[in-house]
């Protein structure tokens, strides 16, 4: 989850500097699929589910990739988890329950969960009870992005785009083309 939406609106940022650019992005992708692939043997039994938002176009572009080695297509498909996190107390309203599917059967699968930054670990947690409402894989692997600390929960990414020491006062902000229409990672600071 981009550390931007867990800030208020009013919460003024100044970018500090850009920690990845879209090519970095497209080469860091490709290692990652070649890193899956070699993890787990190969693609057979593989699927990818992308955290909602930004882990949902991300666990598509590697599902791509990993498709076009393996040269057969990998399952990728969505997790939405805002009705399961444990810090719903701290939100103005409840959110809404999207109970969908995630699109094809995780049981029996080797599933690579897919963020768009790992931070305290309370996203992923929340992704793993609501990944376990809807099967049983066999195993669970996560792949992040963007590694920023600040661990709350231990909770460790298999798979890491880039590690970034933080402060508490900076926020990672990740745009894709998908749903941004820019793409790069950059580091943002709270001026307030």
């Amino acid at each position: 989850m981009t550390d931007q939406t867990e800030t208020t609106p009013t919460t003024a940022l100044r970018e500090k500097h850009r920690i990845m650019s879209a090519s970095e992005i497209e080469r860091t992708l490709v290692r990652l699929a070649h890193e899956i692939i070699e993890k787990n043997n190969g693609g057979h039994n593989l699927g990818l589910v992308g955290i909602k938002r930004r882990g949902v176009p991300l666990a598509g572009r590697l599902g791509r990739l990993i498709g076009g080695i393996e040269k057969k297509p990998i399952d990728t498909g969505m997790l939405d988890i805002n009705f399961y996190r444990d810090d719903l107390s701290t939100r103005d309203v409840r959110p809404v329950v999207s109970p969908g599917a995630i699109g094809f059967d995780v049981t029996g699968r080797n599933i690579i969960l897919v963020d768009d930054v790992l931070y305290t670990g309370r996203t992923v947690r929340a992704a793993l009870d609501a990944l376990f409402d809807h099967g049983r894989p066999q195993r669970i692997q996560l792949l992040a992005l963007i590694d920023r600390g600040h661990r709350e929960l231990p909770i460790e990414a298999r798979f890491v785009g880039r590690l970034v020491q933080t402060s508490e006062r900076e926020i990672i902000e990740v745009k894709l083309q998908e749903i941004d229409n820019d793409e790069q990672v950059l580091l943002m600071e709270r001026t307030d």
